[in-house]
């Protein structure tokens, strides 16, 4: 039987087919035709060529499966079109469950985000029983990822095996692209950080994110939400791991949240005269606002899921980058030297 994944091009969907393959998984990965696949290098998966808003294409690339591993979305925090956003993680979503029944499939695991649980409330740490709407979601990705939520719990109520996990924030090696937080990584590692704010999320090893979702396929419940964290961090705990990993200097100047969103609406004006995207995304420092962080103990009770440290992941996603390019020959010798340490 044939195991499918959306997403493998991606940061944590390439980590999830890796897993699948090394667990002994026939795994057919699923790409938009053209896409940059070097993610899955060397690794035996089987190409389906389709797109989430193709329905037919959807049809095709499930034909023989029994598992669906629905890791793929629209990662940004800026977009000239945000209707793409939509139309990518929740109608793609919404089309992908709609397949998999017709499939008859036996278990589809379908990954959110964070972002649906951590809103702020009074008291204890958000964990699975947080409920929260749209209205409380900032910007067009968080409210497209509840909407696209929501879809996967209405499928588990009518009878599609949907489980759900709720990664929080992944660092590792492999962030091709980068994501937002691995811009955040780069921007350090090229001296390209003066400052920080006041915020704060719970990070995680990419690798580790990926076992979270073979434990859920294997031992989650139907229609259950399963946070996959690693710890709780405030951005500048974060730059100061960086910086014993690296041995460069972290940024002492905590900058204030209004003088970031000013930066960030001049950073915005600028980039629509220059025909770029925006380096600060208003969105990014708006969610700032608030500290993501998490009760993540019900996938270790339930899942069985051991997260490893944030610290050996980023020595892992520094050497990545080094290895890879990312960063010049001084990056690379900070690397060696904490290497060696």
């Amino acid at each position: 039987m044939t195991t499918l994944v959306t997403g493998a091009t991606g940061f944590v969907g390439s980590h999830v087919a890796r897993r699948l393959v090394a667990a002994g998984e026939s795994v057919r990965a699923l790409a938009r035709p053209g896409s940059r696949r070097q993610a899955l290098e060397g690794v035996p998966v089987e190409w389906a060529e389709g797109d989430l808003r193709d329905e037919a294409s959807l049809d095709r690339a499930l034909a023989g499966v029994h598992r669906v591993y629905h890791v793929a979305a629209d990662y940004r925090l800026w977009s000239r079109h945000p209707r793409e956003i939509y139309e990518s993680n929740v109608t793609g979503t919404r089309n992908l469950l709609a397949a998999a029944r017709r499939a008859r499939v036996e278990r589809f695991v379908y990954t959110s985000t964070v972002a649906t649980i951590a809103v702020p409330r009074e008291g204890k740490l958000p964990d699975e029983t947080n409920r929260t709407t749209v209205d409380e979601m900032i910007g067009n990705y968080k409210r497209s990822k509840l909407l696209a939520e929501q879809e996967a719990l209405r499928a588990a109520h009518e009878g599609l095996p949907v489980v759900i996990v709720n990664p929080t924030t992944p660092v590792g090696p492999g962030d091709w692209k980068p994501t937002p937080t691995g811009r955040i990584i780069l921007d350090f590692l090229r001296g390209r950080m003066p400052a920080y704010v006041d915020t704060g999320l719970n990070f995680v090893a990419v690798e580790d994110v990926a076992d979270g979702h073979l434990l859920a396929a294997a031992r989650g419940k139907i229609g259950e939400r399963y946070l996959l964290g690693g710890r709780n961090m405030t951005l500048k705990e974060f730059l100061d791991v960086l910086a014993s990993v690296t041995g460069l200097s972290a940024p002492s100047w905590r900058v204030p949240h209004a003088l970031a969103l000013m930066t960030a609406y001049g950073d915005a004006a600028y980039s629509r005269v220059m025909g770029r995207e925006p380096r600060i995304p208003i969105e990014g420092v708006r969610i700032a606002r608030h500290k993501m962080f998490v009760n993540d103990e019900k996938a270790r009770k339930e899942l069985g899921y051991q997260p490893g440290t944030v610290e050996a992941a980023l020595e892992r996603a520094v050497r990545w980058y080094a290895e890879h390019g990312y960063v010049t020959l001084v990056g690379r010798a900070h690397l060696a030297q904490a290497s060696a340490a």
